[in-house]
């Protein structure tokens, strides 16, 4: 699809900034301070040493965490009971003395994930190097819908894994060569592309980069000047996916974000 490189450069110019703006936003990725491991059970929490659930940011007693069997949670905080509450795309969480609690589960583990909301590096964030623009890497493929779902094994970061259901693959074509895509996730709607090339871990981060495309029909937009470095790449307590064989490529994409300062 062509278009313009004044107006495609402004494009991306709107989307990194977008991009920087949820990376530092309270339930971006530069203020995680803490993925501890909860069993069911009541269980204090604070930075107090004494805890026995203890945190890097708050108060030295910030309460006390109540994990139901069934998942549920709710903190008790000087005698009032406050609820996890659950949200679109997002585990059930909680906005208690500075930070934002979140109760996460991998695999068929509970994780207790602590941001602080007053955290520096959301005023003081990272650097972004990107490649040049490059609107040879905006391409228009064919959106292939699968006869039936499939569902996949997806490792994540850390040597965990998760289920997947397919249900299409973004194709096209490179250096005379097809190349097919999966979707293994879904975000607001759009489909997520996870995927490692020749730069990874040298240029770029070495685990993955993330793609969102943009299906029209049976046809979809894939702008590799939007690729972006996944959570892991900023947090090590953040838990990512990696890509499915199919979506490691031999070549090198030079469009996106490369590795983050």
């Amino acid at each position: 699809m062509q278009m313009a490189v004044e107006d495609h450069g402004a494009e991306i110019e709107a989307w990194a900034d977008k991009r920087l703006q949820a990376l530092c936003a309270a339930d971006g990725w530069l203020n995680l301070t803490d993925r501890i491991e909860v069993p069911p059970g009541q269980h204090e929490v604070g930075t107090d040493p004494a805890c026995p659930m203890r945190i890097s940011a708050g108060p030295a007693r910030l309460g006390t965490l109540d994990l139901a069997p069934d998942g549920t949670a709710a903190l008790i905080r000087e005698g009032t009971r406050l609820a996890f509450e659950p949200g679109p795309e997002v585990p059930p969480r909680l906005v208690i003395a500075g930070l934002l609690l979140e109760l996460m589960t991998v695999e068929t583990t509970r994780y207790l994930r602590v941001r602080d909301l007053l955290h520096p590096r959301r005023s003081n964030p990272p650097r972004l190097p990107r490649y040049p623009l490059s609107p040879a890497w905006r391409l228009q493929g064919e959106w292939h819908v699968f006869d039936q779902p499939k569902q996949a094994a997806i490792q994540l970061v850390g040597g965990a894994g998760s289920e997947v259901t397919l249900t299409h693959e973004a194709r096209f074509w490179h250096d005379g060569r097809a190349v097919a895509l999966l979707a293994t996730h879904w975000k607001a709607g759009l489909p997520m592309f996870v995927f490692r090339d020749a730069t990874s871990g040298a240029e770029t981060y070495g685990a993955s980069r993330f793609l969102i495309g943009e299906p029209q029909g049976d046809q979809i937009l894939l702008d590799f000047n939007k690729a972006f470095s996944p959570p892991c790449a900023f947090s090590e307590h953040a838990v990512c996916p990696l890509p499915p064989r199919q979506n490691i490529l031999p070549f090198a994409i030079r469009a996106g974000e490369m590795l983050p300062e």
